[in-house]
């Protein structure tokens, strides 16, 4: 989910702070015998296996009652994209998805694995990648929606985009939770997540905007010195400063000439909260306001308040046209996706409204809205834990 670039990224709303005097842990990891570095599924975890006849499930779209519907794949063995022959993405998962403001959308993926280049080592299933990019001009959702390119490596393969070091308890990952784009420039924010957990459960290092002014295919983070990349040491005390922990995983949405943030901790278990930061200041962390229940508070994330109460996973917001509201999609405690809607990005917000429940689709997580999504069709992307891939979904909105 990250890389180099020509614009130096800063920390968001999520950033890290450490101590005066921290010990630096050396990157060590255990490779197997006649195998260099190290290999496996990052994220989520996701299923040693992506292929449907081997991982014991068809591939498949699920069957669904009321207003929603699979439409398809939109990676994996059966997916339209071809994603495994054309750019060696077996397994994925979220599927981020924002306007570049020049026809296409980009969409980000979190862990991925592909086709093992060096079975012996990896098994079937290898070539993990933290996150990988995808671009689309696709505006005719209503059959799937394809994918023209993306960037790839020396190899012939789709490359991370956001260098991780891969390291449990040093670095695990690099996951992609929000994008947007201004003037021009892609803004994408990730997390350093320091160890994956029990089931929706997971630390961070801190939370971060990288910047890209070629359309995806580059990307600029911290200095070395802050955020390294392969080689490189994290301090064993870093982590979010105090108020940022609850921006670890972010949404962003223009309103106004502001870019508003919503923000949860890290991992499914979390409340929303709020902040909002001029256009042109994306990237300057002492401009971003928070809200506090009352008004608009700033520098100051401490002071934050949730706007959406429960246990919240993976939360996408935009604004509806057809509905005249702002538009948020998650994932409940009840493993089920459901979606809230408000007049105003601070709310009120309705209450939560279930589109698919995990009866229907055990696994199912990571609803992001399609930023193109028109009239009464709200379409997003999911993604089923047991298959490791995403898919289109829409849903029938009514006033």
């Amino acid at each position: 989910m990250f890389r180099t670039g020509r614009s130096l990224g800063v920390f968001t709303a999520g950033a890290a702070v450490a101590s005066a005097a921290v010990t630096m842990v050396a990157p060590t990891a255990v490779a197997a015998p006649g195998c260099a570095g190290v290999s496996g599924v990052g994220s989520t975890g996701g299923p040693g296996n992506a292929v449907p006849w081997l991982n014991g499930n068809t591939g498949g779209l699920p069957g669904l009652s009321g207003r929603t519907a699979a439409i398809e794949k939109v990676t994996g063995t059966y997916s339209p994209n071809n994603t495994v022959e054309r750019f060696n993405v077996l397994g994925t998962d979220l599927g981020i998805m924002w306007d570049n403001g020049a026809g296409q959308i980009l969409t980000a993926f979190g862990d991925t694995t592909g086709h093992s280049r060096n079975p012996i080592c990896d098994g079937l299933v290898g070539e993990w990648r933290s996150n990988v990019l995808f671009r689309s001009a696709d505006r005719v959702l209503a059959d799937g929606m394809r994918f023209d390119s993306g960037p790839m490596d020396g190899s012939g393969q789709a490359r991370e985009i956001i260098a991780a070091m891969k390291i449990p308890g040093v670095e695990a990952s690099s996951i992609p939770t929000g994008g947007i784009a201004v003037n021009g420039v892609q803004y994408l924010s990730y997390m350093s997540v320091r160890n994956w957990g029990d089931a929706g459960q997971w630390s961070t290092n801190y939370s971060q905007i990288a910047t890209s002014s070629d359309n995806g295919e580059t990307w600029a983070t911290r200095p070395e010195t802050l955020r390294p990349n392969i080689g490189g040491v994290l301090p064993v005390g870093v982590g979010p400063a105090a108020g940022n922990e609850n921006f670890q995983m972010n949404s962003m949405v223009k309103d106004g000439g502001f870019v508003y943030n919503y923000g949860t901790p890290a991992g499914r278990a979390g409340e929303v909260r709020l902040s909002r930061v001029s256009e042109g200041s994306i990237l300057d962390l002492a401009s971003y306001e928070y809200w506090n229940g009352n008004g608009w508070i700033r520098a100051d994330p401490a002071a934050a308040v949730p706007v959406m109460d429960g246990r919240i996973g993976e939360i996408s917001v935009q604004y509806n046209e057809f509905l005249g509201k702002f538009v948020a999609m998650y994932t409940d405690v009840f493993s089920s996706i459901v979606m809230r809607t408000a007049s105003s990005p601070a709310g009120p917000w309705t209450a939560p409204e279930t589109l698919v429940n995990l009866v229907e689709v055990p696994g199912i997580y990571a609803a992001y809205i399609h930023p193109w999504s028109n009239g009464s069709d709200l379409y997003f992307l999911a993604t089923t834990w047991a298959d490791y891939n995403v898919m289109l979904m829409r849903t029938t909105l009514v006033r």
